[in-house]
């Protein structure tokens, strides 16, 4: 506790480095990620002080933006991402734009060329002007500064991570280098801060009104239908939500990044909804119901399945992160955590459905064999059988045909699923996986295609030095599956081959290789007793693709030649 003190403490003035480090601390952040450069090694040296923070680096940018993004949503803590100017800051765009599009809250602190060097001539990494990344910035950020006065530089910190943790989306520093050691000073109320952002509050009146709202339609409802979002996750509103619906007895669907906000394994769990792409049960049930209470979802394509919402405005309630829709009413000013826990706690009416949930996929049969070729159905089956015997195990999926594939796995033991479910970038998972795994402690299992893996997999070889033990499940189809059923050169979407599970072993990990069910579901048994980071390539027919892949890319492709 005294050296926690010692390192949080401020002082009436101070060089802006160290209050950097020790504002950071205050707030609660305990792990840095990022990778050193020139214009950044005195702000990163100082990052790494002895009693500063824990410095996680990769071997590339774009990794160590995907790591901090999946540090930061897996424990719903400010993740903090430093990079050098230019070339180090320019490589992380696509991760923080990733964060923003997804409502991640990251800090991006980045370096950049001391005023004197600025002016003489053009400094290396620089672009157009010295002014340029912070203006790039400013379109994927919610806030961008680059300080440059001395008296308002603490509290200009101060704003800038407020408002990265308000919008929970990314915010930019930028800290030229001869500011590192400019003595700024620090304001009693910052001296005095307890570390702790206030909470937004709910408009009372507005609050009061839209759940009485709400009550009146609930107990008229015969048939109401929840659906949960990942914003509960992100307002630590899950537990109300999962009581709503107890009290309740109504069935419930997730969205696609909500998988395992609502216990996947709960009596009352419909499956996962995805407009029109959902299970032909959901749907149904969604066409029945007089009402639905969608609850923290997005708006966005994937989670609408590219359609409009199913549901007739007069009978949905649409619970947002700061405002409520109810049929053609609106309440501004109400948070989804206050909304969802005053419905939890009134009073109810009950309803008694049975729930079974639904997936796509094709139960395997007593007489299949475990020695048949392997395919993505089969790989789904045995990962959902394997996650029933080992509960509490996270699931990242990366994107393209696990995104897809990944809603018909089934986490067990109050485990999460992570993935870019809107954003979608490729080679998002290994990275975010290892982040995931380092803010959590909990081993990850990753779901993760032949070419997302080429792109960053590799990272995964820094598992080693922090002990880190994520499960790969590879699927090695020979290059980029999800668009062959609509691209008709072939050639374009091939890929080299790769050794996989012996480029796993020669990095420090175990490699397996899975040819069939029954040799799958060994090595996924034999990877998790493992005390080293397993990765099991699954050699899958080229042209095999999860059911839900299928669909979406063909009825992608029928409205982009509509067009």
């Amino acid at each position: 506790m005294a050296k926690r003190r010692a390192a949080t403490e401020m002082k009436a003035t101070m060089p802006l480095g160290d209050f950097l480090v020790a504002y950071l601390q205050r707030a609660g952040v305990t792990h840095l990620f990022g990778l050193p450069g020139d214009l950044v090694l005195g702000l990163f040296q100082r990052f790494g002080h002895a009693r500063g923070l824990d410095i996680v680096t990769f071997s590339h940018e774009p990794s160590v933006g995907f790591a901090a993004d999946g540090y930061a949503r897996s424990t719903r803590r400010l993740g903090v991402l430093c990079v050098t100017y230019g070339a180090g800051g320019h490589n992380v765009v696509n991760p923080v734009a990733g964060a923003y599009a997804e409502q991640v809250p990251l800090l991006v602190v980045s370096g950049g060329p001391g005023d004197a060097e600025a002016k003489l001539a053009l400094v290396h990494h620089q672009v157009k002007d010295v002014e340029a990344q912070s203006r790039i910035f400013s379109e994927v950020t919610c806030i961008a500064r680059t300080l440059r006065h001395p008296e308002r530089a603490a509290l200009e910190v101060h704003e800038v991570v407020g408002t990265i943790l308000r919008e929970m989306r990314p915010g930019y520093l930028e800290i030229h280098r001869d500011w590192v050691d400019v003595k700024i000073p620090v304001p009693p109320e910052l001296r005095e801060w307890n570390g702790r952002f206030a909470r937004p509050a709910s408009h009372r009146r507005k609050l009061q009104e839209a759940v009485s709202d709400t009550l009146e339609r609930l107990r008229a409802a015969k048939k109401p239908f929840l659906v949960g979002g990942v914003e509960l996750f992100r307002e630590r509103a899950e537990t109300d939500f999962r009581r709503l619906a107890e009290r309740l007895g109504a069935p419930v669907a997730t969205t696609v990044l909500a998988k395992g906000v609502f216990p996947m394994d709960h009596p009352l769990h419909a499956g996962i909804h995805m407009g029109p792409f959902s299970h032909a049960r959901i749907r149904k049930r969604m066409r029945e119901a007089d009402l639905v209470l969608a609850l923290g979802v997005q708006q966005t394509d994937l989670n609408l399945g590219a359609a409009k919402p199913q549901v007739a405005p007069e009978r949905e309630v649409w619970a947002h992160s700061q405002r409520v829709e109810i049929s053609y009413h609106q309440y501004s000013d109400v948070t989804l955590k206050d909304f969802v826990s005053a419905l939890a706690g009134a009073k109810l009416p009950r309803f008694r459905e049975r729930v079974v949930y639904a997936d796509n996929l094709k139960p395997a049969g007593a007489k299949a064999r475990p020695s048949r070729t392997l395919r993505i159905n089969d790989l789904l089956l045995e990962v959902n059988h394997f996650l029933s015997r080992h509960p509490g195990m996270h699931v990242v999926a990366e994107s393209g045909d696990m995104l897809f594939g990944g809603l018909e796995v089934r986490t067990h033991g109050g485990a999460l699923y992570f993935a870019q479910g809107y954003y979608a970038s490729m080679g998002f998972a290994i990275p975010a996986a290892l982040g995931i795994e380092i803010g959590t402690g909990v081993r990850p299992l990753v779901l993760c295609g032949d070419g997302g893996f080429q792109m960053t997999g590799t990272e995964i070889a820094h598992a080693v030095g922090r002990g880190l033990r994520p499960l790969v499940v590879l699927v090695n189809n020979g290059g980029w599956g999800i668009f062959r059923p609509v691209t008709p050169r072939r050639e374009l979407l091939e890929i080299p081959p790769w050794p996989y599970a012996e480029l796993a072993r020669q990095l420090g990990g175990r490699g397996f290789v899975a040819e069939t069910p029954g040799e799958l579901r060994a090595a996924l048994e034999e990877a998790e007793a493992s005390d080293a980071f397993s990765l099991v390539e699954c050699r899958v027919p080229e042209s095999d693709l999860s059911p839900l892949s299928r669909r979406y890319i063909k009825a992608s492709a029928k409205r982009a030649g509509a067009g």
